[in-house]
């Protein structure tokens, strides 16, 4: 539901604007974050579960694809975990100690998601390349069949997770890690098959080896975005510039400074600023309108702005500071 209330306090020179409410237009971030619950639940579940046939049949298949596969697995339950634990976090209300609530750890969960696909991934490749150089029989026939049901179990699980994915990080981690799961299965079933015709037992590693190396490339954006974020840069999909001329632009404003726009978790953008405006202006409809413009422009329904009266209200932080 969509609520375009502005409350806005005006209290020496200082503005703050609270808007509440979904984003609007090609920058905007969803300000709510939809429940996942059921999707995590189901996920871990399955996952959880296929972890322990796929391991013992990887062990008694001899396949190092399959135990590779189940390994990652495994750490897609773990990063699951840590990414419902945050979108439960992110719920809870402000105290006097955290005066944002958690919304932060959406932030952290999906840097740790990122780390451990990325630590997971690099297991993968000591094993297989040791595997390329001491190849072993492979059951190709098991290695498909489990493999296959992989594919079924990680798509369906990402499925879950799809409408999220381009909204909130945190959720994009986990479809990643799901996404990169049904790859692997894939990418199993093929080496299952090649093996059955060709009998060539090394590209049983080979083909982890190739994988591995897609995983990786998908999760770097993950990781940039997520330590990016963990260090209070500007969301990715909010042009800071074109944040800045819209607030140049409203009307009575001679200059701005200090502004600075941050995530206060994977979904809720912040922003700061000081604006000086001419002597005269009506800051409290300026305050609403603005903070409403923010909103629907840029997804921004967290912004406080300081008003500096033209010629009259000096700055209160050092020159330096100032940018």
């Amino acid at each position: 539901m969509d609520d375009h209330r502005g409350h806005d306090h005006d209290h020496a020179g200082h503005g703050h604007s609270h808007g509440h409410g979904h984003a609007h237009g090609g920058h905007g971030h969803v300000h709510a974050p939809k429940d996942f619950g059921p999707a995590f639940a189901i996920g871990i579940a399955l996952n959880l579960g296929f972890v322990v046939v796929e391991a013992l049949y990887g062990w008694l298949s001899n396949s190092m694809a399959l135990v590779a596969d189940a390994g990652h697995n495994l750490s897609d339950v773990l990063g699951l975990v840590a990414a419902w634990i945050a979108a439960v976090l992110v719920r809870r209300a402000p105290s006097a100690r955290f005066t944002y609530g958690l919304r932060g750890s959406s932030i952290l969960a999906a840097l740790f998601n990122a780390v451990v696909l990325l630590v997971a991934t690099g297991g993968i490749i000591a094993e297989a390349v040791q595997r390329v150089l001491e190849p072993a029989p492979v059951a190709g026939t098991t290695v498909m069949v489990v493999a296959g049901i992989g594919i079924l179990i990680n798509g369906f699980t990402a499925w879950l997770f799809a409408s999220g994915a381009k909204g909130d990080i945190n959720i994009r981690g986990a479809y990643l890690h799901m996404m990169a799961d049904a790859a692997v299965s894939a990418g199993v079933v093929l080496v299952g098959l090649v093996i059955l015709t060709t009998g060539l037992d090394w590209l049983d590693p080979l083909v982890s080896l190739v994988i591995a190396a897609l995983i990786i490339v998908a999760t770097w954006g993950l990781l940039r975005d997520s330590v990016a974020m963990s260090l209070a840069a500007v969301p990715p999909g909010i042009d800071p510039e074109a944040v800045r001329a819209c607030l140049a632009a409203r009307p009575g404003v001679r200059g701005l400074h200090d502004l600075h726009i941050w995530p206060m978790s994977t979904t809720e953008p912040a922003l700061t600023a000081h604006l000086v405006v001419a002597d005269g202006a009506n800051h409290r409809h300026f305050l609403k309108e603005t903070a409403d413009e923010l909103r629907e422009r840029f997804g921004i329904g967290h912004a406080t702005l300081q008003i500096e009266i033209e010629g009259q209200t000096a700055c209160t932080l050092p020159k330096g500071c100032v940018a």
